[in-house]
């Protein structure tokens, strides 16, 4: 027998159980939160425009169409999805007192955020064994990365993604959540949920932690080990130009490796007993914020094929505008 009692059913045996979350978020940030509200819907809109900036250019100038940028495409793509589901909602919350998110909206949120997350691991591991593969097998290049190989690794990626967001998904609301519902965080994240659960959670934390590993360790080292064999490679070229250009096309992903591993590992990688709202909240939203905005500002900034194509594109609008 249960009755319903504002956020929370009560069933038989006295036990309550939490049908809606209050998400913290900035609130203990008083008024400074308005001026977080300018600076983070500033960051959101530069986020967009930066991402569908890459994806238009690389679908409409012909010479990015070529694996690198292929993947480069899909993972703008996937980040802008990726932000999406979290920035929104904290715009929203940052302007707002009652800051509630429905039981079901926060598992949804949890698995989608999961989703393109792992995702975006998977596919920067196989944008490290492109860059692999272009530089120490060259000859072999056009048949390693053909297009059907491409299409293949993509659809895995965001199926592996999908797949582990499912499973740990699975595990954290597969717990009992009574009488305690408040997030300590700005989103629905895995460890300020997990902690409110009314039960023993070791055992589900340990398989959690399992999957942080490998969806987070797994891909590293494979980046790691491809880098390794491109720096040993580009070491044995003579001229120092031919070593200049060659590491510079390995640079930008390179860039977005560290950032994106290292704060998505000092988050995941390490029992949510050690979680820490304050500190944490800030690394997340490096990862959450500044790594989607760093993404094209990298590769458009370092990237010279991406300079020339975004300025082939404005000058045909600047002759089409004068045409008209």
């Amino acid at each position: 027998m249960a009755t319903l009692l504002g956020s929370e059913v009560v069933l038989s045996g006295n036990l309550t159980m939490v049908t809606e979350f209050l998400l913290l978020g900035f609130s203990s940030l008083g008024e400074i939160q308005l001026a977080l509200f300018v600076v983070f819907l500033f960051l959101y809109l530069v986020i967009l425009c930066g991402n569908v900036t890459i994806v238009s250019v690389i679908r409409l100038d012909q010479s990015l169409h070529i694996p690198m940028y292929f993947f480069l495409g899909i993972l703008s793509t996937s980040e802008t999805f990726y932000t999406f589901v979290i920035l929104p909602k904290m715009l929203i919350n940052l302007l707002s007192v009652a800051r509630s998110i429905s039981f079901t909206c926060c598992a949804l949120q949890m698995f989608f955020f999961l989703g393109f997350a792992i995702t975006n691991c998977l596919l920067l591991g196989v944008m490290g064994y492109d860059r692999y593969a272009a530089i120490c097998h060259p000859l072999h290049y056009p048949i390693l990365m053909r297009w059907q190989v491409c299409g293949k690794l993509a659809a895995a990626c965001g199926i592996g993604g999908f797949l582990a967001s499912l499973t740990v998904v699975s595990l954290v609301f597969s717990l009992p959540y009574c009488s305690a519902n408040k997030v300590n965080h700005y989103f629905c994240d895995i460890s300020p949920v997990i902690r409110l659960a009314c039960t023993n959670t070791d055992i589900h934390e340990l398989v959690i932690f399992i999957c942080g590993i490998l969806v987070l360790v797994v891909p590293f080292f494979f980046i790691c080990v491809s880098y390794l064999c491109i720096l040993r490679t580009i070491l044995k070229i003579p001229s120092a130009e031919g070593r200049r250009k060659a590491f510079s096309t390995c640079a930008s992903h390179l860039t977005v490796v560290i950032v994106h591993y290292g704060c998505a590992s000092f988050i995941y990688l390490r029992p949510t007993a050690n979680y820490v709202s304050n500190k944490d909240r800030l690394v997340t939203v490096t990862y959450t914020i500044v790594t989607p905005l760093l993404n094209p500002m990298v590769y458009s900034l370092r990237n010279k094929d991406v300079q020339l194509a975004i300025r082939k594109a404005l000058g045909k609008k600047g002759s089409l505008k004068l045409y008209h």
